[in-house]
């Protein structure tokens, strides 16, 4: 049973950018209407090589220090080595990839990094897992989609995040 301070990863596929890009849109429109709170987004690409590119282009909806990086975490747990370059900064995606790992088997997390093929899009959001059900609602392009709640409590990934960014 899940708690209520529990994190979620959703992940979801589709056929090209732009179809994943509009249920990103969507994502964000939940939380501007006021119906979703903290979360991270990013839309991701695998080549015909599988190599993944990250986009993320706003700031996280922040309830705490490490949403901001959420997303670059995911991405950096389910499609090693791709991380948000800007976000890596001082082992911060580091620091949140490791709680999220916690929360997950090896053999998971590469099973979710294979969920999308070469020449698909992605959309990673991570969140509150009380917000779970209104992001699936929301999502109505994707091709297939999964989510695997973490166990891990955002208030823990808080204080190792402060920790990161201050040394201490």
């Amino acid at each position: 049973m899940a708690k209520t301070e529990d994190t979620f990863v959703y992940l979801a596929t589709y056929p090209d950018e732009t179809a994943a890009r509009a249920d990103y849109q969507a994502v964000k429109q939940l939380h501007a209407s006021g119906l979703v709170g903290a979360y991270d987004a990013a839309l991701v690409t695998k080549d015909a090589n599988g190599h993944v590119h990250a986009n993320k282009d706003e700031t996280a909806t922040r309830h705490g220090a490490w949403w901001g990086v959420a997303a670059g975490a995911a991405i950096g747990l389910l499609f090693p080595p791709a991380v948000l370059g800007a976000a890596a900064t001082g082992g911060v995606i580091g620091a949140v990839s490791g709680h999220l790992a916690r929360g997950m088997s090896r053999s998971r997390a590469k099973e979710l990094g294979d969920f999308i093929d070469p020449g698909q899009a992605g959309l990673v959001v991570v969140g509150d897992v009380k917000i779970e059900q209104a992001i699936q609602q929301a999502v109505t392009r994707a091709e297939k989609e999964t989510a695997e709640e973490l166990g891990v409590d955002p208030k823990e990934i808080d204080a190792t995040v402060r920790q990161a960014v201050t040394g201490g």
